[in-house]
């Protein structure tokens, strides 16, 4: 007679559950494995992006810094001049010249390099002519702030700076397609290069010509032009040198083919950004108004001076987030760009709740930085709770922001 099977004639009620946390591991692990390589995708252009943005806004920290060891007004003036006037065309260049990081990203993505040369200088043509049709900016700054009732002193002092940023301003409008061009084909490493060694260069420049040579805020201002067009000269050479010899093949009449429809797409780009960048630029002219205009214009410019610097990561992640996205759309893969996106706003938030913490940790201990003046550091003291939340929502906005296709 047969023995019955010991077979049991039902499962154990862990042995699907067991196949399903199995499972479920095995897609954890994978997932895992995926979000590993999108980060080293990932950072391989924001870390150089970050130190770029970090090293050029350093540029003028350190300016701000300087002059705000001078004095309450001319902190002031600068203020005005750099963070108003210069932050206004910058953010509209600045926008314009993002149209650039989606056609070159999409270009070589797709593997047509040298449209890459050709799109940079149609993109430099574009804004080098916008750059001079925002030149009268700058030389009636004076008279501008004079007609909408800023103080004279105020005014003439912050006129005499916005000529000096002038240099600045064609700067920029060589220097951000440069930088567009290079990061689209991820050559973060010049950029970051270029930058941290012109911040280097500029705190010796700075220093000399301020407390050796005694020029004061020109001395300052002055420096900081010669940093912007050293980090504009080291990427150009860079391109024109043989750094890019799929992409850069000399210049080319085929720039000025399309103009203005590439003109109509930067257009759309600059304005889209302004609009998320001047109500900051507004908020600093507006306090111009309050009674003790110049400790709030300080204490205001200094509070934006630190969240614009750390305002650097997120851009770095944005940019970063309009290369991937544009490479992985050039190679026909709508899902690697969508979990690209993921990846990048996470990162970016985890970030910026560490500066949350940070900015209400020292509270005003950063603003020693730019002054001493007790009643700044008070006043300081006062806006640095909503510092620390408005980095944070930053470390979201911008790189959800996106850009036009």
């Amino acid at each position: 007679m047969e023995e019955p099977s010991r077979a049991p004639l039902l499962q154990p009620r862990g042995g699907d559950g067991s196949a399903a946390a199995t499972t479920r591991k095995g897609r954890a692990r994978r997932v895992a494995l995926e979000w590993l390589v999108e980060s080293k995708k990932l950072w391989q252009i924001v870390g150089p992006a970050i130190l770029q943005r970090i090293a050029l806004y350093g540029i003028n920290v350190v300016s701000q810094a300087f002059i705000g060891h001078i004095g309450d007004l001319e902190l002031a003036a600068f203020s005005i001049a750099a963070t108003v006037v210069a932050g206004f065309n910058f953010g509209f260049l600045l926008g314009m010249a993002s149209a650039l990081e989606t056609l070159c990203g999409q270009a070589f993505g797709a593997k047509k390099h040298h449209m890459l040369g050709v799109y940079l200088q149609r993109s430099w043509i574009v804004l080098l002519i916008f750059a001079a049709a925002l030149t009268p900016t700058y030389i009636f700054m004076e008279e501008l702030l004079l007609v909408i009732g800023q103080s004279p002193e105020l005014s003439r002092l912050a006129g005499q700076m916005s000529i000096w940023l002038l240099p600045q301003h064609f700067a920029m409008a060589m220097l951000l397609p440069l930088t567009r061009f290079l990061q689209s084909q991820l050559k973060n490493r010049v950029t970051a290069v270029t930058a941290g060694a012109a911040l280097a260069v500029h705190v010796v420049v700075t220093y000399l010509l301020v407390h050796v040579f005694g020029l004061g805020i020109v001395g300052a201002v002055a420096a900081a032009d010669l940093s912007w067009w050293l980090v504009v000269l080291g990427q150009l050479f860079y391109v024109i040198g043989g750094g890019c010899p799929l992409s850069w093949k000399g210049f080319s009449m085929e720039a000025f083919s399309d103009f203005w429809e590439f003109i109509k797409l930067s257009s759309a780009s600059g304005v889209m950004l302004c609009l998320e960048n001047w109500y900051y630029r507004l908020l600093v002219l507006l306090t111009g108004y309050l009674k003790n205009a110049e400790i709030a214009v300080d204490a205001l410019s200094i509070c934006q001076t630190i969240n614009g610097w750390e305002l650097m990561i997120p851009f770095g992640f944005l940019a970063a987030t309009g290369v991937r996205v544009a490479n992985e759309l050039g190679a026909g893969s709508g899902k690697g760009a969508r979990f690209a996106i993921i990846v990048s706003i996470t990162t970016s938030v985890v970030i910026g709740l560490v500066f949350w913490c940070l900015i209400l940790y020292f509270d005003d201990k950063i603003a020693l930085i730019f002054t001493t003046s007790k009643v700044v550091l008070d006043a300081v003291h006062d806006l640095s709770v909503l510092l620390a939340f408005t980095i944070l929502l930053n470390s979201v906005q911008p790189v959800l922001s996106g850009k036009p296709l």
